[in-house]
């Protein structure tokens, strides 16, 4: 998850967590201490991300706590705005209008405003799903999204239903990923002289630190041809490939469509990008420092989107598009929205042309988000992608 126009900050000018949130955030420690103890000092920084995240009842995803919003750490694009998923609601009507029957399959829901927001216009576009999936790992999540769901399309909650593991194969339909895969655990590297170390996690002087290891050649592989110069440090999001071939295998028929800030594989290891794009969220606040307030930030990279590409193509699936996120909500009628605006009501009409600039603006989600769409026995063009597609950058 990421925040709109987050406020960079050194970690020391962060703000304080309450006394609670620290007892969390050291019992949180404890347990990734650990674990560091019992694998003779060092841990891979995927598995430390993934316990700072996803720990039960600790980690940051995991336990009882207001990330989203103005009272939480970041806004995402649905809570920003409806238009945003009613934008979406068009591409998905396209494609449950070409397979025929088909069900909706959302990971990581978020507070559940996407998923009500695409219902209640796919209504009003007659275009409802045969269901509504979404796979959501985090009981507080899911108890959140219910309550969305419950309050803004309560006669929609019977198409709806929580999952615990991804669909059973045969699959058709449209899966739909809205930041969902910088969450995922990353593994860290650095440029050396000599070749190429990973960075892993120690405990030392009580403190968490980085400590180089040897390399592994799934990392090598990846990173030497790009000729990288010394020093340059960077993330490979091996769970993220994984995850892509993972919902592929249970594809009979339909569409990824993952919706995420990143670039292509030339932009992402750009030679000026020295320090990566690890980035953690707390408050509204941004900074770089994953091992201050463990469990109680959020920890994510920017999507390098030539390698979910690549991850797709092994799994069978084609790139049906690939663009920025303005020029796909722009292809999907966003000016249209915007056009029903009434002026003479300024406040709403005001609200409306913010919200609409905080999509859109190239400093703001339009230009860094990108819309990736994989598919498998769906033809092109898909309607997001007619204004612009970018799949020749991949």
């Amino acid at each position: 998850m990421t925040i709109s126009s987050p406020s960079r900050v050194a970690p020391g000018n962060l703000p304080a967590p309450t006394a609670t949130e620290r007892t969390r955030s050291a019992a949180l420690a404890d347990l990734i201490r650990g674990e560091i103890a019992a694998a003779s000092g060092t841990m891979r920084f995927a598995r430390f991300m993934e316990l700072a995240l996803y720990a039960p009842g600790l980690g940051y995803y995991t336990a009882v706590a207001p990330q989203f919003g103005e009272a939480g750490d970041f806004v995402t694009a649905p809570e920003l705005s409806p238009l945003f998923a009613r934008c979406l609601a068009r591409q998905c009507r396209e494609l449950i209008g070409r397979l025929g029957r088909a069900e909706l399959f959302e990971a990581g829901a978020g507070s559940g405003a996407m998923a009500a927001d695409l219902l209640l216009e796919l209504e009003a576009l007659e275009s409802l799903p045969e269901r509504y999936l979404i796979l959501e790992l985090s009981g507080a999540l899911r108890a959140r999204q219910q309550d969305t769901l419950r309050r803004k399309a309560p006669h929609l909650m019977s198409r709806v239903r929580w999952l615990d593991e991804f669909p059973p194969r045969g699959f058709r339909g449209v899966v739909l990923a809205n930041e969902l895969l910088d969450a995922m655990p990353v593994e860290r590297f650095r440029v050396t002289d000599a070749s190429v170390t990973r960075l892993a996690v120690a405990w030392e002087q009580d403190r968490f630190v980085w400590r180089a290891q040897p390399v592994d050649a799934p990392i090598r592989s990846r990173i030497e041809p790009l000729a990288l110069a010394p020093g340059y440090t960077s993330e490979i999001n091996f769970h993220a490939e994984a995850w892509v071939r993972s919902v592929a295998e249970r594809l009979e028929q339909g569409v990824m469509l993952l919706i995420d800030y990143g670039f292509p594989r030339a932009e992402f290891y750009h030679p000026q990008r020295t320090g990566g794009t690890l980035m953690c969220h707390y408050r509204h606040r941004a900074h770089d420092d994953p091992f201050t307030l463990v469990g109680l930030q959020d920890i994510t990279a920017h999507v390098e989107f030539t390698a979910i590409a690549e991850a797709g193509a092994e799994a069978g699936l084609s790139v049906l598009g690939y663009t920025s996120q303005a020029a796909f909500l722009l292809a999907c009628g966003l000016e249209e929205f915007a056009a029903q605006s009434d002026p003479a009501d300024t406040r709403a009409h005001l609200a409306l042309t913010q919200q609409i600039k905080k999509l859109t603006l190239p400093h703001e989600m339009g230009e860094l988000f990108k819309v990736i769409a994989l598919g498998r026995g769906i033809e092109t063009p898909l309607l997001g992608f007619t204004l612009q597609d970018r799949r020749g950058r991949l």
